[in-house]
């Protein structure tokens, strides 16, 4: 029980400094060899805990989306969306490592991960599925629209404004920034699939 204590907190250890290393400078820059040298980690002890560069990416990336879900199922904000998004970006900005990673994974995943990075993120996305249908169930649907229907179109929606912060355009911002960017504008956006954008009897 000891040895396997103290196998935890080696992981830890080395978990926590990559999610500094991985939410600051991204996958790209970061290296095994700063993470090692910045925090006293012997690289045989990394490698004894983790495969690699990806294996440890792929930890922190598990490590944020678990810790994001985490937190907001311990919230209390109803079917209230927009109160959701807050609680979205107060843990972000409690968190601008896990946030860098978060927005990185997300959005620019490195290239070769992306099918690890999405099974990863499932829970986080089956969580946001369930807080869209509940808002869903406080409203009153058009006639010809079923509840099937908006969820497809949230999916279509969500999938191409999250493809939209992976254009090059984008390329190369800080992911904190990036993500901020993503919570406030994303804010918006579902405010208007949920309530549209003109008034009911507005001039045509």
């Amino acid at each position: 029980m000891i040895q396997e204590e103290k196998t935890c907190r080696t992981k830890e250890r080395i978990l926590q400094a990559a999610i500094t290393e991985f939410g600051t400078k991204g996958y790209s820059a970061a290296t095994i060899g700063a993470i090692c040298s910045k925090y006293g980690i012997a690289k045989g002890l990394l490698y004894h805990n983790f495969a690699g560069k990806d294996d440890l990416y792929l930890a922190c990336v598990s490590r944020c989306f678990d810790g994001v879900t985490a937190y907001l199922q311990g919230q209390d904000f109803g079917t209230d969306l927009q109160r959701y998004m807050e609680c979205r970006f107060r843990y972000f900005s409690m968190f601008p490592r896990y946030a860098g990673i978060f927005f990185e994974a997300m959005l620019q995943p490195p290239t070769g991960l992306k099918a690890e990075i999405k099974k990863r993120k499932e829970n986080f996305d089956r969580y946001n599925r369930c807080i869209y249908r509940n808002a869903l169930a406080e409203m009153t649907l058009r006639k010809d629209i079923t509840e099937k229907d908006a969820l497809e179109y949230y999916e279509i929606m969500q999938e191409m404004f999250n493809g939209y912060f992976s254009s090059p355009a984008y390329s190369g911002k800080d992911f904190q920034a990036l993500g901020s960017e993503h919570e406030n504008r994303l804010s918006k956006i579902l405010d208007f699939m949920l309530y549209g954008i003109a008034e009911r009897g507005a001039k045509q």
